[in-house]
């Protein structure tokens, strides 16, 4: 049997991307790995388990090839309306589909996080 663990990014500027995820999607830091030549710091949600690996290459500079953004992360909200307000306000939305209720942020290094809404309540 196999389940889920963790899903990975690798990111230029680790605080860059920590101030990201925390303030756009309310992640917090659940761990950390400290090396010579690479950190990972290890994020979760209040909600579920799953956990978002955040690798920073210490020596990396250049960005990222993310070939055509067709991979991405969804994330759930209870509230679409008051999500996309602070996505708008922030400047990191990227891409809105309107006939499906649901939307697409970008964080710094151009990785794209489907928000879309929690219909169980």
């Amino acid at each position: 049997m196999f389940y889920f663990n963790h899903y990975n990014f690798n990111v230029l500027d680790l605080d860059r991307s920590l101030k990201f995820y925390s303030e756009a999607l309310g992640l917090v830091e659940s761990s950390r790995r400290e090396k010579e030549t690479f950190t990972l710091v290890f994020l979760k949600d209040p909600a579920t388990g799953f956990r978002l690996e955040l690798t920073w290459l210490h020596d990396r500079k250049e960005p990222y090839n993310l070939g055509e953004d067709e991979f991405h992360l969804a994330m759930m909200t209870h509230d679409m309306e008051a999500a996309h307000k602070k996505h708008e306000e922030m400047g990191c939305i990227c891409f809105e589909n309107h006939d499906l209720g649901i939307y697409f942020i970008e964080d710094p290094d151009g990785y794209w996080i489907e928000i879309v809404p929690d219909k169980v309540r």
